[in-house]
């Protein structure tokens, strides 16, 4: 069996990514019917470059670089602010009450003026003494929601990918953060141009049919709170309990853990590298749905990385049961690795009372 995703993994590589650990970089906007075919309809992503001359023709581009101007349009504007002790969010840390195990932990969320927003984010930049790291985002449509006096400094949409998909973006969210901020591997049900306007952000990208390498197992949720009086954080687990399936590899793990991580993980290190994609400001990332990705970014001048991007519905289609199916597959018990009170999973626990399919596995 695992000779056999092995296969996959090339296969897709050959035939439709590349064998390289790169992805297209496109020096001209893509035409609707261009994007349909060549990068929709294969799940296959791309970078539209800066040096396009229509990549970002946006004022926001140059406006906002000054903070002051930031600060001003967005004087009345209260948002939504995520803090974490280190900058990782929605992301594995040791659980509260066995540092032994791992829970999924949600940052800190609290809702305040913009001003104190970009003071915070600036606060805890690296060379500061600050408990805490802070990010303002929400994936909730937040920047037609929260952010609607910038509305003007970007397109509403990205045209070419409208007109392709048929239909405008579900969702556009704004990020502000600093070198700091950091999402672990996870991936999105939808189709996601990613648009940097300042500073730059770093990919590691995996296609979804690489999913047994992510290792995603079931964790305990749990959640940042966050008090100004003491300026310390307290992890609570969630009450009534919540599982939340995640992705229990962590690319840049120490150096005095790497070992440790590479004979837990080997699926992950031992395949394909992942695609290493740098997108630099004015730059648009077209991650497609279900893909891998873990991200870090690099500030301006400013300790600030600022990016806009636009969330469109992917189509539940044959492509989806084909990744719910590859998803179900379970690897061989040698790859299989005990995590969180030693739980694994068997050959048997695939298929329920397929013999054909059970004799297939059995071989591997």
């Amino acid at each position: 069996m695992n000779s056999k995703l092995e296969n996959l993994w090339e296969e897709v590589r050959e035939l439709s990514l590349g064998t390289t650990p790169q992805i297209d970089r496109l020096h001209t906007p893509p035409t609707p019917l261009q994007f349909l075919r060549h990068y929709l309809s294969q799940n296959k992503p791309f970078i539209l470059s800066a040096s396009a001359a229509t990549t970002l023709q946006w004022p926001a581009t140059t406006l906002w670089t000054s903070t002051s101007y930031l600060l001003n349009t967005l004087s009345s504007s209260t948002v939504s602010l995520h803090l974490t002790p280190t900058g990782q969010a929605d992301s594995l840390t040791a659980h509260p009450s066995n540092p032994d195990s791992l829970c999924f932990a949600s940052a800190h969320v609290q809702r305040a003026p913009f001003s104190d927003a970009i003071h915070a984010i600036k606060a805890s930049r690296k060379d500061s003494n600050k408990g805490f790291v802070a990010y303002a985002q929400q994936q909730n449509d937040c920047f037609r929601e929260e952010y609607g006096a910038l509305a003007g400094d970007c397109d509403s949409d990205i045209s070419w990918a409208t007109e392709a998909i048929g239909g405008l973006p579900e969702a556009v969210n704004l990020w502000i953060g600093n070198d700091l901020s950091e999402t672990s591997f996870h991936k999105d049900h939808y189709e996601n141009l990613y648009a940097v306007v300042t500073g730059e952000k770093h990919f590691l990208l995996l296609p979804p049919t690489d999913v047994h390498r992510m290792y995603i197992r079931e964790y305990p949720a749990a959640q940042y709170v966050y008090s100004e009086e003491t300026e310390e954080f307290e992890l609570k687990l969630e009450n009534p309990t919540r599982h939340v399936p995640w992705c229990s590899v962590n690319p840049y793990s120490l150096p005095k853990e790497k070992k440790k991580e590479m004979t837990k993980f080997p699926l992950y290190y031992n395949g394909p590298k992942p695609f290493e994609v740098i997108v630099k400001a004015g730059e648009i990332l077209y991650l497609p749905s279900m893909w891998f990705h873990h991200v870090r970014q690099t500030a301006d001048n400013r300790e600030l990385t600022i990016a806009v991007n636009y969330w469109y519905d992917m189509q539940f289609d044959i492509k989806y049961a084909y990744f719910n199916f590859l998803q179900s597959l379970t690897c061989c018990k040698s790859h299989s690795h005990a995590l969180n009170g030693g739980e694994s999973f068997t050959n048997e626990d695939v298929f329920d009372g397929d013999e054909n399919l059970r004799e297939e596995l059995n071989g591997c």
